[in-house]
């Protein structure tokens, strides 16, 4: 049986090592409690000491492609770091690359991050959840304690941070990001991307010029 984590376990292996609250939670329910193993474990994954430096500017960096075999798919990211010397590192432009294709393979992922995503699209998938059948007849608290859980696994699927990295599937891109801030002691930070599919969007696009020209014919 697992060990309870308390919170105050957690605030203490924060302060320790300036890694995310998730990530000590992680740390300390695989640890069984135990702090120093955690500490270890977080050093290992490179997590110690990442997120004291995600509030540095970030304005150097690159713009990286990525075309996918085949040409029907490419991928333009913007990665930022604090220094010119860091953008210029081959591990750098392999993180870019590497981000680049995850993009590429997660054609659900539309924000970097949760943070991201308008208010008014949560409120929508809410609504979308709360409406469906299998919930109707539920009692209002648990209604949305399911359609909240529901909204949280959904809202996932659209960030590209708590995707699962593809070449390395036990960490997220999140913890692939934080394991090159501690590598190189700045912050790093996937700024913004865009995704393009060959012929995406000019299926309606006739559609809509077939509909003009059937009204027009239709008011001779």
């Amino acid at each position: 049986m697992l060990k309870k984590i308390s919170v105050e376990q957690i605030k203490e292996l924060r302060n320790k090592t300036g890694a995310g609250m998730t990530d000590c939670k992680k740390a300390l329910e695989a640890s069984d409690g135990q702090i120093d193993i955690a500490i270890e474990a977080l050093r290992k994954k490179g997590l110690a000491s990442a997120d004291k430096k995600s509030s540095r500017l970030a304005a150097e960096g690159l713009v990286e492609s990525y075309i996918h075999a085949g040409s029907r798919i490419g991928v333009i990211v913007e990665i930022n770091c604090e220094t010119d010397f860091v953008s210029r590192q081959p591990e750098f432009h392999q993180l870019a690359k590497d981000i680049a294709m995850q993009i590429a393979a997660c054609q659900s992922v539309f924000y970097v991050s949760q943070d991201d995503i308008p208010d008014d699209t949560v409120a929508y998938e809410k609504n979308l959840e709360l409406q469906k059948e299998d919930l109707l007849n539920k009692p209002s608290d648990i209604r949305h304690k399911i359609a909240n859980g529901r909204v949280d696994k959904r809202l996932k699927e659209l960030s590209l941070i708590d995707q699962n990295f593809i070449k390395k599937t036990e960490i997220t891109v999140e913890e692939l990001v934080k394991q090159h801030i501690a590598l190189w002691g700045e912050n790093i930070k996937i700024r913004r991307f865009e995704r393009f599919l060959l012929g995406e969007g000019l299926e309606s696009k006739t559609n809509n010029f077939q509909n003009e020209v059937s009204s027009m014919i239709q008011n001779k």
